[in-house]
């Protein structure tokens, strides 16, 4: 059997080399993705973000237990920072879910970002997709915990969690921007910290505030991921989001949405390699390069040009 025929008869080293040729961009990739298309879209995608410290690797570890305790299989995409300097990553996250190795109902994948921004690797979406297309019912990415800028992770589920803990300081600024409106439905962890309270209210404040929210206002819990107190509460917040997804036909304009995204991301890929490939090699371009950095020429006119030439 070939690797895509071994994912879908339930390979679990099958499942590992697929996720591994698509984020190394390997030459059968493309051929790995258009062959499980087709068997994906089954399993409901929930994001966990929020900023460092908050508890996220503990609370997904938390969450998947308790899923397996429904019968449900598991999948986790872990994402940690990729440095800059080296390139590496430590991919610590699964050290924290040491006990979920053993089931094998569970799968779990680190991921370094790779230099992208808003807290996803750009491949994570598509590991994903390999993780649906396994037969994983629920499967979980745990985001970099960059702070405001990682909304990223709307993109790729179908219910975010945004976890906050109280006593960072200034708890407002952990869910303004752009945190409070990707968020459907909230995790207060470590809620036997002092200040718990003030920030529950000031996130009900929050929403409050926000006029966009007519058919679901995210629920805000209160969890202990290391004692695993509120976990079960949390899972059901987590239902009904899945529930009122279904009824109310959002799940279908969400996906929708998320097919337009991946399609322009691919198209904006795609475009990049080619310019890369075709236009930025040789003598010319370089010659661009000069006459703009001498000012002789505007670099918009020249992109302009370029873009006329490249779609001529």
């Amino acid at each position: 059997m070939n690797i895509v025929e071994e994912v879908l008869a339930g390979s679990k080293r099958a499942l590992a080399r697929a996720i591994t040729a698509v984020e190394n961009e390997y030459d059968e990739a493309a051929e790995i993705m258009q062959k499980l298309y087709p068997h994906t879209g089954k399993a409901h995608v929930i994001g966990i973000t929020g900023p460092p410290g908050a508890g996220k690797s503990t609370l997904t570890d938390k969450l998947a237990k308790e899923y397996r305790r429904q019968g449900k299989t598991v999948g986790i995409i872990a994402v940690d920072p990729t440095s800059p300097f080296s390139g590496g990553a430590i991919l610590g996250d699964r050290i924290r879910m040491n006990e979920l190795t053993l089931d094998e109902g569970v799968f779990i994948r680190s991921m370094g970002t790779r230099g992208s921004l808003g807290g996803l690797s750009r491949k994570t979406a598509e590991a994903a997709k390999i993780m649906d297309a396994y037969g994983k019912d629920i499967i979980f990415i745990e985001t970099v915990g960059v702070g405001q800028s990682e909304v990223d992770v709307i993109k790729a589920a179908d219910t975010t969690v945004v976890v906050l803990v109280p006593g960072l300081g200034d708890d407002i600024q952990a869910i303004k921007a752009g945190i409070l409106e990707i968020a459907d439905v909230f995790a207060i962890n470590k809620a036997d910290r002092e200040g718990v309270e003030r920030l529950n209210t000031e996130i009900e404040m929050m929403l409050e505030l926000n006029q966009d929210m007519v058919d679901w206002r995210p629920p805000v819990k209160r969890t202990v991921a290391s004692k695993g107190e509120g976990i079960a509460e949390l899972i059901g917040a987590i239902e009904d989001h899945i529930s009122h997804l279904q009824q109310s036909g959002q799940l279908a304009v969400r996906r929708t949405e998320r097919t337009k995204n991946e399609l322009l991301a691919l198209l904006d890929e795609q475009i990049g390699r080619y310019v890369l490939k075709h236009v930025t090699t040789g003598g010319k371009f370089d010659a661009l390069v000069t006459s703009v950095e001498k000012r002789e020429q505007d670099p918009y006119t020249v992109v302009a040009e370029l873009l006329r030439q490249i779609l001529r």
